[in-house]
Parts: C-alpha cells; structure tokens; sequence
C-alpha cells in the first residue's frame, strides 16, 4: 500500500518520495532535492527540484491544524484553491501559476514553480517599479471576477458555485481579523504600539459611526455572492518580474464581492506608499512614489475601462442590458472597493496579522506617523466610500492626511 494512501502532513523528504511516485515530471532517477519555503499562516509549500537539470514544481499541503495556532482547519480550501486557480488560469492566462495536480487524499496542489518571480510585498520596500502591474492585476481581476456573475452565468449554476466554493473556515478569519476585531477588539488579539493606543481608541473603539460602516460592509461582505473572489489579494499573493504577474494563493476563495479584491490590492498598495514617504527622502523614493500614485490612478482606471469593454461583451442577463443598470452595478463595486481598501489598511495597522510594510519602520516616530496616516486615510475610505470612484480621488485622500 502506498504511504500517501491516506492524509498526514509531509516533511521535505515524503515531499520528494511523494512527487516520485505521484508524478510524471522529473526524469526516471532523478536525483531530487526538496525545502519548506512558506512563510505563511495557513499552510506548508515546497519547492521540489532536480539537481542536475533546470525542473522544478512547487507542492502545496494543507493539514488539518493551522499552521501558525495548530487550531483545526477544514482541508477543503486546498480543493478550493486547485479549482479556482485552473479556473483562473483558463480566464486570466498566464495571471497565475499552472497546476499540474490535485490531491484530495494528501490535500496537497502540485504547481508552476515561479522562482524567478519576486513577491511584491518586499519587492516595493526595495523601491522597485513594475510598469505593467496595473495592467495585470486590473485584467486579472476584471477576467477572473465578472465571468463568475450571474450577470454572465446562467444564475442555477451560479447558485450551484456559491454552494461548492462555500468557505467558511476562511471566511470566519477574515469577518473576524478584517471586519469585527480592528473596532471591538472582543477577543483580544490586536496588537497596538503604546504610543498610539490613545489615537486607536479615540479613531477606532470609540467612533460608534465608524463602527456602523464596518458592520455594514461586514454584511455586505458576508451577504453578497456577487463573484468568485480571491479573498485574500494582498502584496503577498503577488509575485512579479518586470514583464510578468503571477496572483497565488486562492484559498481565501468563495463567493462575496468583487470590490473586495479590488480593494485589498488599493489598500496595499498604500502601505507601500506611506512606508516610502515617511521614512525615505531620496530621489529614489520620489519616483517610487509618483509611481506608485500612478499605478493606484492606473488600476481604478484600467478596471473600469476594461470591466465595461468586457461587460459588453459577455453579459447575458436581459435586465443588466438595460440603459443604466452597468453604471449603477459598477459605481457599487467601486464603492465596495473603496471600503475595502480602508479596512485592509486598518486591520494590518492594529491586527495581529501585521505587515512588513509597517512592522520594517525602525524609527518609532516614523511608524507613529505611518500608523495614524493610514488609520485616518482608511478611515475616510470607510466612511466617504461612494465619493471613490476614480483613482485620482485616491491620490487626493492621500495628501489630506499626509
């Protein structure tokens, strides 16, 4: 019987024996090395590779516990996330690595190894620019999201996907850490640095208006299966090279809306922005900077432009035909994105799932600074969200809280 005939989480060398007898990709006798290379919260990744030749693959295992608190996990993200990356693949070509094989027994996805993609998260604090992401990531999220609508879709299909991609394991995380947390801190977990404690109390815990909005968009979040999202599209799911993108990690994936991996991209992106302004003068960051202004501009632009380019072309639902029914369904989404993007910037500020972006900046006074910039602007994200509707008003916002 073979040892992988039953689930168990795999160290490097099962992940060697695994690929051996579970794939058709290396030579017979290859002389295979394997390492752990996740840095994430939730499952293990590992790069597979012949040492005497250019071949490589990328094995991704879901086990029962969570990686980070060793608390029960369903395993089914992981047939979540092989589905819906093929299925990006087939929308978006090239946006996302390629799977070669599904598992259900392992719970384990064998993938495109893209080594010589760089994560975009570390590649913006080196000041690095990427001409073409806004290109890539608004085709990505137009191609892979407006498809997966019941304005497209015949709507029992599209009611049948929203019962498949049910994920609420993940789901659980994000309502909590994303929408409830960061504004009643119930469980305890927000991490905040002394010198803002007062600042967070005063904008975040004690703001009852603020604390409406989130719970708003918390049942927007929860109650609107309005496409096949990512779920978690932050500058760590994207990897890039100077001619190419590639989005990872699906397995926050189900059914909500579509601003809300717009949003998170947006939000992202400014964490990025606030680093390079508060803690770099050079030269260099200045045009990081008026890059970056542009790229926030670009992808609310190209979203647009190319989202109705494609909603012309694809939609199938009589009523959404009709004269002003793609403004009023586009103006909600970037409505939706707009809040989005504030509650990313606020939870990663106050949460315990922190970013480098503000967790790299030594001098206290600069993060102070960093912390209450992205607070107030995320916080007129929140409550002004129908006003965002160009990326230019994202720049603008920008400046008012600098």
């Amino acid at each position: 019987m073979s040892k992988f005939s039953s689930h168990f989480k795999m160290d490097e060398e099962d992940v060697i024996l695994y690929v051996k007898e579970k794939l058709d990709f290396f030579e017979k006798g290859a002389k295979l090395r394997a390492e752990e290379i996740g840095d994430g919260n939730i499952n293990y990744v590992f790069r597979v590779w012949d040492v005497n030749a250019k071949t490589s693959v990328v094995v991704k295992q879901a086990d029962t516990l969570l990686r980070s608190s060793g608390r029960p996990l369903d395993v089914d993200r992981n047939r979540i996330e092989g589905e819906v990356l093929m299925m990006q693949e087939k929308l978006a070509p090239g946006l996302v690595p390629k799977v070669y094989q599904y598992d259900p027994i392992m719970c384990c996805l064998v993938m495109e190894d893209i080594g010589d993609h760089e994560n975009l998260r570390k590649a913006l604090l080196e000041r690095k620019v990427f001409l073409r992401l806004a290109d890539h990531i608004s085709t990505f999220i137009v191609n892979t999201l407006l498809p997966t609508t019941d304005l497209v879709m015949d709507s029992g299909m599209k009611k049948d996907n929203v019962k498949r991609y049910v994920n609420k394991d993940l789901c659980k995380i994000s309502e909590d850490l994303v929408f409830t947390e960061p504004f009643i801190n119930y469980k305890g977990r927000n991490i905040v640095l002394e010198e803002n404690l007062l600042f967070m109390e005063k904008n975040l815990y004690q703001d009852k208006k603020l604390i409406l909005e989130a719970g708003i968009l918390k049942h927007q979040f929860m109650n609107h299966p309005q496409g096949l999202i990512h779920g978690d599209l932050h500058s760590g799911s994207i990897f890039v090279t100077k001619q190419s993108t590639k989005v990872l990690d699906p397995e926050f994936a189900f059914y909500g809306p579509i601003g809300y991996d717009l949003g998170n991209v947006i939000g992202n992106l400014f964490f990025a922005w606030v680093n390079a302004y508060v803690t770099d003068k050079s030269q260099g960051a200045n045009e990081f900077i008026q890059w970056i202004e542009s790229t926030i501009d670009e992808i609310v632009l190209l979203f647009k432009e190319k989202f109705i380019e494609l909603y012309k072309e694809i939609v199938t639902d009589v009523m959404a035909k009709e004269v002003g029914f793609m403004e009023w369904y586009l103006e909600g989404i970037l409505s939706d994105t707009a809040g989005f993007a504030g509650l990313e910037m606020i939870r990663r500020v106050v949460g315990d799932a922190k970013v480098q972006d503000i967790t790299d900046i030594n001098k206290i006074e600069d993060r102070i600074r960093a912390e209450r910039m992205l607070i107030k602007i995320g916080k007129a994200f929140i409550m002004n969200r129908s006003d965002f509707q160009s990326g230019e008003e994202y720049v603008k916002e920008f400046y008012r809280n600098k």
